[in-house]
């Protein structure tokens, strides 16, 4: 399934496409921080539509995830990075996607302080 996602001012927009199954909700310093569910997608699966430009872009720690947003409204839409295995992913923040049910959505916890 195709799904349409943007930061909040609408600079920032793009699609991306898999099965939408369930999000993970990660307890380190900056995901608890931005309430974040993201969805791991290949990276190939998303398209930004608007703002790729624009995005400004956070690391820390070991700097393994750009983590991206909008630097007008100030959304954290996507992320990007590498996973264990060597494959480009990209890391949708599902709270920025159009017309998904959040409720539906099984929410598996990760213990990213422990990283």
């Amino acid at each position: 399934m195709k799904y349409q996602g943007s930061c909040h001012c609408g600079q920032v927009a793009f699609e991306v496409e898999g099965e939408l199954e369930g999000v993970m909700s990660c307890n380190c310093s900056m995901c608890q921080r931005k309430g974040a569910l993201m969805w791991f997608v290949p990276r190939a699966n998303l398209r930004i539509t608007r703002g790729e430009r624009a995005m400004s872009s956070y690391t820390f720690n070991k700097h393994a995830i750009r983590h991206k947003f909008c630097p007008t409204c100030g959304i954290h839409p996507l992320g990007e990075g590498t996973d264990r295995s060597g494959n480009v992913k990209a890391m949708i923040n599902v709270r920025c996607l159009e017309n998904v049910d959040l409720a539906t959505l099984p929410v598996k916890h990760f213990d990213g302080r422990a990283l």
